[in-house]
């Protein structure tokens, strides 16, 4: 949609105003409500197009303000935006342990290298290393009402630490590897040089692992009261460090499994075709040996979310991790091709309720595609991080309203949303051209020309324009 934007979007007039007091006046709010309505509707989500499509809109100069300079926290307005969701979901939210938060990580894409924190970040999905932003975010999902909590920025230990620039002035003999392992090593030997710096000192203890992040996010999640009993996350995040934290929260898990991790023999019996246990010579074996060792008849057919899967199930102790339940799954009966391999630490659960809890780590997924597609999360201009910071809080904001709006009206026994953000963004559109063309309707039997009217209407998109 470009066409003027001359009220806020329904759904941000109806939920807005329970952030008003968090804007110290009234400019700050109607920025805020403006961001939003832009953010829904518009197809370009540039500061100078919300600036030129929203009549009441100032310039690109004070919404640009309204990001780095104006004195609103977006840790306050993500507080407030928690709290509001839990307030408008009771009647439709699950228990506390049927609810989950999941954590993940994204990449924010971008051309150039003058935004804060810009970074060259691996992305698993074709192995390259294109020019991004790499946010690790949590999610709650408690049946059909699913929306994100925290993002926290994951900055890489080179970028953080402007390390290169260090290795030049303090070791400037050495010639810095591109190659990942002798890159590692090298990391290795000039630490011990580069510590003795304080301000790389300083630098160095500002780092934070995924792992460290994704902890912080766990903890947030507590802060805010979110009820929760279970968390989501894969394989990249399954760490002992990770682990343990949850276990002092109390909270159960499942993740994916690597298939190069290391099983202790001592701690399972696994029987060939003929029921006879296998004898294990070493005490540890990589699950991707173990799993070409179990009979094709241990498999039993699971069924979850209308599919049909074939898996086998064991309590076994994973180096590192100790005492699991692992579930080996197949989307086939032949048993052929990839196979996922779920982890939890509830030994006590079903094959297909550990595949059915792991399965609810999707709308994560389609959190991230919604909110890059959908509601600009990725096509920020703004280079300062203060400012593309509160682009995201913004985003989440947005992204919330949307979703209250995708809910079922009354509570009943649906686990999914009744329609998606993409349909509700077209409604919000659509409601906005009826109030365009009912105000043009209005200045008509007024007696206003419609020379005048459109004139007012495309004022500010002519003016840019020329």
């Amino acid at each position: 949609m470009q066409l003027p934007i001359i009220a806020p979007a329904p759904l941000v007039s109806e939920h807005a105003e329970a952030f008003r007091d968090l804007f110290e006046n009234i400019r700050q709010y109607h920025h805020f409500v403006n961001y939003l309505t832009g953010l829904m509707v518009l197809s370009n989500k540039s500061l100078t197009n919300i600036a030129r499509c929203v009549l009441d809109s100032a310039d690109k100069t004070n919404l640009s303000r309204f990001f780095s300079q104006a004195p609103w926290l977006e840790s306050a307005v993500n507080e407030r935006r928690i709290s509001y969701l839990l307030d408008q979901t009771v009647p439709i939210r699950k228990s506390a342990s049927e609810s989950k938060v999941i954590i993940d990580d994204t990449l924010l894409e971008h051309v150039g290298s003058l935004f804060d924190h810009i970074d060259k970040h691996y992305n698993h999905g074709d192995g390259t290393y294109p020019i991004a932003h790499n946010p690790v975010t949590s999610h709650y999902i408690s049946g059909a009402v699913r929306f994100p909590l925290d993002l926290s920025l994951y900055r890489r230990y080179e970028e953080i630490t402007d390390w290169e620039s260090f290795v030049h002035q303090h070791c400037p003999e050495r010639i810095i590897p591109k190659k990942k392992k002798e890159r590692a090593k090298f990391h290795k030997e000039v630490a011990p040089i580069l510590l003795q710096d304080p301000k790389f000192l300083v630098l160095h203890n500002l780092f934070q692992t995924k792992i460290e992040l994704a902890i912080d996010l766990l903890d947030q999640a507590v802060a805010h009261h979110v009820p929760f009993g279970v968390v989501l996350f894969d394989s990249w995040y399954l760490s002992q460090t990770l682990v343990a934290h949850l276990k002092i929260l109390k909270k159960d898990w499942v993740s994916l499994l690597k298939s190069n991790r290391n099983l202790e023999t001592d701690s399972f019996v696994l029987r060939d075709e003929a029921g006879d246990p296998i004898r294990f010579e070493d005490p540890l074996i990589q699950v991707k040996q173990w799993v070409s060792l179990i009979p094709p008849s241990a498999y039993q057919p699971v069924t979850s979310q209308g599919k049909t899967y074939w898996c086998f199930t064991l309590t076994v102790r994973v180096s590192k991790l100790g005492k699991v339940r692992i579930v080996v799954s197949f989307d086939n009966a032949e048993l052929r091709g990839s196979y996922a391999i779920l982890v939890t630490n509830r030994f006590d659960w079903s094959a297909q309720h550990i595949l059915t809890t792991y399965l609810q780590r999707w709308p994560i997924e389609t959190f991230y595609q919604d909110g890059k597609s959908h509601l600009g999360l990725d096509e920020y201009r703004m280079r300062n991080a203060e400012a593309f910071g509160k682009h995201w809080c913004l985003v989440f904001v947005a992204y919330s309203f949307l979703h209250l709006d995708c809910l079922p009206p009354s509570p009943t026994n649906a686990s999914l949303p009744i329609k998606t953000i993409g349909q509700a963004c077209r409604q919000q559109a659509q409601a906005l051209i009826e109030n365009l063309i009912l105000y043009a309707h209005d200045r008509l039997q007024q007696g206003q020309s419609s020379q005048n009217i459109f004139a007012y209407l495309f004022a500010k998109q002519q003016w840019v324009a020329t």
